[in-house]
């Protein structure tokens, strides 16, 4: 199996961008359905982005679509999630995650990272 580390969160002001990372080890990320979820206090884990690994591209939910940019190094064995633009409505912990199936449901990946921390003052 992969382990997955996130890392790259901070606290950022509305307006602001941060880049997210996903570390793996164990296995090529690659061999994997990937995605990025956020999760708020008292609240279930949210949808962010994907991979589709039959068509081999990244799909991104309503509320990041167009200010968000998932990019790759496999040597590196590393996807990152850029935000831009960034709301307040954006505060939450950042998970990746990696799976037999990309879907929009957190309960089709296997494996997820520890998390990290985003907050975006306004």
């Amino acid at each position: 199996q992969v382990q997955l580390v996130e890392s790259g969160g901070g606290l950022v002001q509305a307006g602001g961008s941060l880049r997210l990372s996903c570390a793996a080890s164990g296995r090529s990320l690659s061999d994997y359905a990937t995605g990025w979820f956020r999760q708020s206090p008292g609240k279930e884990r949210e949808f962010v982005a994907a991979i589709n690994p039959g068509l081999g591209v990244w799909t991104y939910a309503a509320t990041v679509k167009g200010r968000s940019t998932v990019s790759r190094d496999n040597a590196k064995n590393t996807v990152y999630l850029q935000i831009n633009s960034l709301k307040p409505e954006d505060t939450a912990v950042y998970y990746c995650a990696a799976g037999a199936k990309a879907d929009v449901i957190p309960g089709a990946y296997v494996i997820w990272g520890q998390g990290t921390r985003v907050t975006v003052s306004s």
